[in-house]
């Protein structure tokens, strides 16, 4: 399973952002066995985008095979294309890492 995460920063320990198109990093997270098999961040080059931010990062997120996504909130039309892409969307706060480990534990 796949998770991405919207973030304020590049690190676990940054929190998660309030905005998912336009916020600074994604954080994604591959759990295997009920455990984090992998980290990456990137930065979102959305950000900037006069339109549309929240639609390109739902197509980045369906490129990058994500299967549930964190964000403090997520607009209608990026919302609207994520469930196009069958991608869960979840609402949260606080850091990316205490977030993740608590999405683990609800799902293992």
């Amino acid at each position: 399973m796949k998770i991405a995460m919207s973030a304020d920063g590049k690190t676990l320990d940054d929190n998660i952002s309030d905005f998912f198109g336009r916020c600074p990093y994604f954080i994604f997270a591959e759990i295997e066995d009920g455990k984090v098999a992998k980290v990456e961040a990137m930065k979102n080059n959305n950000v900037d985008q006069m339109g549309g931010a929240g639609l390109s990062a739902a197509k980045l997120m369906a490129e990058k095979n994500v299967d549930v996504v964190i964000a403090g909130n997520v607009g209608p039309r990026a919302l609207d294309g994520l469930k196009q892409f069958n991608i869960e969307v979840r609402s949260a706060s606080g850091k990316v890492a205490e977030i993740l480990d608590d999405f683990i534990k609800k799902i293992t």
